[in-house]
């Protein structure tokens, strides 16, 4: 079996890396547990599944993670950004445009027709890169369950 190649690209002293062994997933958890408003509570179980079943980029500096980002992808017709965050140590320092213009430049994730993502207030990041409201929202449902990771 041949090793997978991974995805690096740099940015001055900021690398973005698709290497799954590079992830700090206890960061990754505890920001995505305690930190976000999308995942409050979700298990350690769950994050490591989602990293395990996805494409995943970290963005780091020297060698700490410093903000994340999921693909749930085909990587052929269809793509969903997920758990895209930056340490609040590196916000407002452009880390996350970066980050998500690598995301949208990698091999695997061109020339699909379909790209989604959700979110609550970073509307104008993702426009940027050409994400824009559902065009026929009334095509789109979902199951949602808010309370998912809360013990019952």
């Amino acid at each position: 079996m041949v090793a997978p190649v991974h995805y690096t690209e740099r940015n001055g002293a900021l690398e973005l890396s698709t290497d799954p062994g590079r992830l700090e997933r206890a960061m990754i958890h505890d920001y995505l547990g305690a930190h976000s408003y999308w995942a409050k509570g979700v298990p350690r179980s769950v994050v490591d599944r989602a990293i395990d079943h996805s494409l995943c980029f970290g963005a780091y500096r020297d060698e700490a993670q410093v903000a994340f980002a999921r693909v749930v992808t085909d990587r052929a017709t269809f793509a969903y950004l997920a758990d895209v965050f930056v340490q609040p140590s590196a916000q407002g320092e452009g880390v996350a445009k970066w980050m998500i213009a690598g995301v949208m430049r990698h091999p695997d994730l061109q020339g699909l027709r379909r790209f989604l993502l959700a979110t609550r207030d970073a509307h104008s990041l993702y426009a940027r890169f050409g994400f824009a409201p559902l065009a026929n929202p009334s095509r789109f449902l979902e199951r949602f369950d808010p309370d998912v990771y809360v013990p019952r």
